[in-house]
């Protein structure tokens, strides 16, 4: 019994970790890790797009790549295991979106909602099998006529697209460091 709930909570831990690695991959355009949070045959509903996650991915990084911010957070997890292989995920989800829309002008859009995914276990691995987003707020926003130098001002760095980001120097350093230490 003890086992099973240790298993349990480990598998809750890495559909978290999916989750989450798929914030970083659509906010920072990072394709590698996007690839990461779902199966190669998953099939995802985001309203403007429907079809292959493979699709949704190309979709999206044609999108977020031209440097636009974006920050996706998640909460609410609620896992709900249908077997050992497989479970329904519902997680609540607010993200802030710039984007260039039809003109090539930047708009910013504040979205509400939640995920509702099929997760599957395959060789100890937990992605995303099928997705669909549902809607609960859109809110279109005016953007600051300041730059974005002005904006941030001493408020430095800026967060950036892969490769770009901080967030990726930092496993480098712990890797240079750890081999430093081996030396």
């Amino acid at each position: 019994m003890k086992h099973k709930k240790i298993a349990e909570l480990l598998d809750r831990e890495a559909i978290r970790d999916c989750l989450y690695r798929y914030c970083r991959g659509i906010d920072r355009a990072d394709e590698a890790a996007l690839r990461s949070a779902y199966w190669p045959n998953a099939r995802d509903n985001h309203g403007a797009y429907c079809g292959s996650a493979a699709g949704f991915i190309n979709f999206a990084l044609n999108i977020f790549k031209a440097g636009p911010r974006n920050i996706h957070q998640i909460t609410n997890i609620l896992i709900e295991f249908n077997n050992r292989k497989e479970a329904a995920v519902e997680s609540y989800f607010v993200a802030l979106q710039r984007a260039p829309d039809g003109a090539g002008r930047i708009s910013q859009v504040l979205i509400g909602g939640r995920y509702c995914d099929l997760f599957s276990k395959r060789g100890g691995d937990w992605r995303i099998a099928k997705r669909t987003v549902v809607y609960d707020l859109v809110d279109e926003q005016t953007l600051a006529a300041a730059s974005e130098t002005e904006q941030f001002g001493a408020r430095q760095p800026i967060g950036a697209s892969y490769p770009d980001d901080p967030v990726y120097a930092l496993g480098k350093t712990a890797l240079v460091q750890e081999a430093q230490s081996e030396a």
